[in-house]
């Protein structure tokens, strides 16, 4: 996930960044704010250790003001609009705005506390109505419908039509059309939409918190990793409740194990109904909260001339239609169904063969699953896990980087950090020494940091008016499982690919070369952004690269050819339920989205008829039930857009078969990635740059070569733009 595309000034939740290591009141009237005076630090890097709670508010508001007085001067300026006084201007406003926020989002997301949570509730909403000021302003608007009705004849490049399109839809899509009623209509539920999201977000962090399974039999723990017992051993010394006992929790690096490897069935249920019933009930229960954000939702959408929220999420992306992301879905959904009946009788035939008299339920997929790899493939995660310790992953990451686009990560001891276990490098050019970008990683788990990893940034890029570059800072954020105190931090497959996934996020801001800010790294189109990411995880297993990084934790050995066979061998094992979890939980976001509803639903009762309408097997759930898909109903973020994984995951596989025709490091087919991609952001329609790159248009058929499944059909069923 990545902080990506947004309207207007509107929340920054869904780009969740991460949070300082100390905050404090400040302690005597010698304190200056550092958001009010220009960083002294490497490349701008925030001064996280001068930062105070009481810091946030003050600068918020001035950065509102500052705002507010350039836009003022945008309107009062006598001059005839062009793409300079207007567009240009508009683009380059709000930036004390931007520097305050940034660092905030991430705050409130990676490192949460009581003071934090209490800033955030008057924070958004704040920021949401001085969103809302602007993007209603009838005079700004005014000058931006002139650049725009003459935009031929005003704009010199592509770059600039493509930006005076996106600010006139951006200010349509934001009530700027409506009439004053119908305007502050619009702000009152842009406000409540904040406030609903950040109780939603409170509720999930809360109750996932909440969580506790505790063991105290060690017969329990059979099975188990020695690393997930040690894990769990520490988080019960944690919670004071000493030798002898064992607690799992929610988080994934915890949970996921718990479910693939614990011999005991009854321990795996409890988990997964803890983790698949969070949030549900109780004091931290979302479902009301649902229920006001879809009829918010409603309101908006018809207030705006749409028939629902679905459509007016879709209209300015890639797809165009919730149709058109339907349709798509579904050509992938059917296939994975198919292959899980496939899977599920594989397992189902271990558990009779071993006498277990039951039928497979959802909690026991990962386990069985796992059995079905080590019995088809003989590979044990839990051996391959050796040579995955973060670090060498890490390399990794920077090994592709350098081999693909030339650029170099260099670290930065005593640079400025929001955590002690931040790590932050200066990426160079490798050829030149030209500074790029700083970039940070977060990686382990933590009470404090929602759950998930990410990708944003404390400060984007742009060209100045000189033509000088100011370079970004970007960061990304995991929750992997962490050291112990004899072991590193070992990888899952997962927590691996999740490693390339983030890290393709973060080349997309650090490489980014467009001119201006609003069209600057993952500023595209939401059903894109997704396309740098998912095509960097093909490299994380291909034998090249992981003879480079991957190296025995304890002897140095380099994965072996034979292991290496083995994960070629697997690559596509168990992809029916991985990608039906998926397409499940993006149809389910879908059909929240076709909703036009004044009234409370049963949102329980919804999701069981979508999942029967489906056919979705009894041994699945979707990926995310409502009470926790904070991807949908944490923000506006990825509502309706769930699916945009999959649709950008069309792109990334038609996209790597290039790189493996070509070689994977294939200096011309990398430039011309780095060049289209990469370095293009948001400043050209998003399918010309990916045939500038490609060559052609994608074919869904790609997709689930690479995942192994097949295809329904031999037309030609690339996704549908709508236009």
């Amino acid at each position: 996930m990545t902080g990506m595309k947004q309207p207007l000034l509107t929340l920054l939740a869904a780009a969740a960044i991460s949070a300082p290591s100390a905050l404090a009141t400040p302690d005597t009237a010698m304190h200056q704010n550092p958001f009010l005076t220009a960083y002294s630090t490497p490349y701008e890097i925030p001064p996280f250790g001068d930062i105070t709670y009481a810091d946030y508010m003050p600068a918020l508001r001035q950065g509102i003001a500052d705002r507010k007085a350039e836009i003022d001067a945008i309107v009062n300026n006598p001059a005839t609009p062009t793409f300079d006084n207007t567009i240009l201007a508009l683009d380059n406003s709000g930036a004390l705005l931007s520097k305050v926020m940034n660092v905030f989002a991430a705050l409130e997301e990676s490192n949460s506390s009581d003071e934090m949570i209490a800033i955030a509730e008057e924070a958004y909403p704040l920021y949401s109505q001085a969103g809302d000021e602007i993007s209603m302003n009838d005079a700004l608007f005014a000058r931006i419908k002139y650049v725009y009705d003459h935009r031929d004849e005003l704009c010199t490049a592509t770059d600039q039509l493509r930006l005076v399109e996106e600010y006139y839809k951006q200010f349509t899509r934001n009530g700027a059309l409506l009439d004053p009623a119908g305007k502050e209509e619009l702000k009152k539920i842009n406000t409540e939409l904040a406030e609903l999201y950040i109780k939603f977000n409170k509720n999930l962090l809360a109750a996932t918190n909440a969580f506790q399974l505790v063991v105290d039999d060690p017969a329990q723990l059979a099975g188990l990793p020695t690393s997930s017992i040690g894990q769990a051993a520490d988080e019960a010394r944690a919670r004071g409740l000493g030798e002898g006992k064992w607690v799992f929790t929610l988080h994934a690096p915890c949970r996921l194990p718990l479910l693939q490897y614990a011999d005991s069935r009854e321990l795996r249920q409890k988990i997964y109904e803890g983790y698949t019933t969070q949030a549900q009930s109780g004091e931290y229960n979302n479902l009301p909260i649902i229920n006001k954000i879809l009829q918010a939702r409603s309101k908006k959408a018809r207030l705006l001339g749409f028939k629902d929220y679905g459509s007016y999420m879709t209209d300015n992306v890639m797809a165009k239609t919730v149709d058109n992301a339907e349709e798509l879905l579904m050509k992938i959904w059917r296939p994975a169904v198919k292959r899980v009946n496939e899977e599920v009788a594989e397992m189902q035939a271990i558990v009779d063969a071993e006498g277990g008299n039951f039928k497979i339920a959802p909690w026991d997929y990962y386990y069985y699953a796992e059995k079905v790899r080590q019995k088809k493939y003989d590979l044990d995660e839990n051996e391959v896990r050796q040579y995955f310790a973060v670090d060498n992953v890490r390399r990794g990451i920077f090994t592709m980087a350098e081999r693909l686009y030339g650029v170099k990560f260099t670290e930065m001891p005593d640079a400025p950090k929001y955590y002690p276990e931040v790590t932050v490098y200066d990426v160079t050019d490798a050829a030149t020494g030209e500074h790029i970008a700083v970039f940070m990683t977060d990686y382990f788990t933590r009470a404090s940091k929602r759950q998930g990893a990410w990708m944003s940034e404390f400060k984007g890029s742009w060209v100045n008016a000189d033509g000088s570059a100011s370079r970004p800072i970007i960061f990304n954020v995991g929750n992997f499982t962490r050291p112990t105190a004899d072991t590193p931090a070992l990888l899952t497959i997962d927590e691996v690919e999740t490693m390339f996934h983030e890290f393709g996020h973060g080349l997309h801001g650090m490489l980014s070369r467009a001119r201006y800010k609003g069209q600057a790294g993952t500023n595209v189109d939401r059903d894109f952004v997704e396309l740098p990411s998912q095509i960097h995880e093909h490299w994380a297993l291909e034998p090249e690269l992981l003879r480079e990084y991957a190296h025995h934790y304890l002897t140095g050995e380099v994965i072996p050819d034979a292991l290496i066979a083995k994960l070629q061998a697997s690559s596509t094992h168990n992809q029916g339920f991985a990608t039906a979890e998926l397409a499940g939980a993006s149809l389910l976001d879908l059909q929240f989205g076709k909703l036009n509803t004044d009234q409370d639903i049963d949102i329980a009762a919804f999701e069981a008829d979508v999942a029967k309408a489906l056919g979705m097997p009894s041994e699945l759930t979707f990926r995310y039930r409502p009470a926790y898909f904070k991807h949908v109903f944490g923000s506006d973020g990825y509502a309706s857009g769930y699916y945009t994984y999959l649709w950008a995951e069309v792109l990334d596989a038609d996209g790597f078969e290039l790189f493996k025709e070509k070689g994977i490091f294939d200096p011309a087919t990398a430039r011309l990635f780095k060049e289209n991609v990469l370095e293009k952001g948001g400043s050209e329609d998003p399918m010309k740059l990916y045939v500038n790159f490609r060559g052609s248009e994608p074919n869904v058929d790609a997709l689930l070569r690479n995942r192994g499944l097949e295809p329904e059909t031999s037309i030609n069923t690339a996704p549908r733009s709508g236009k």
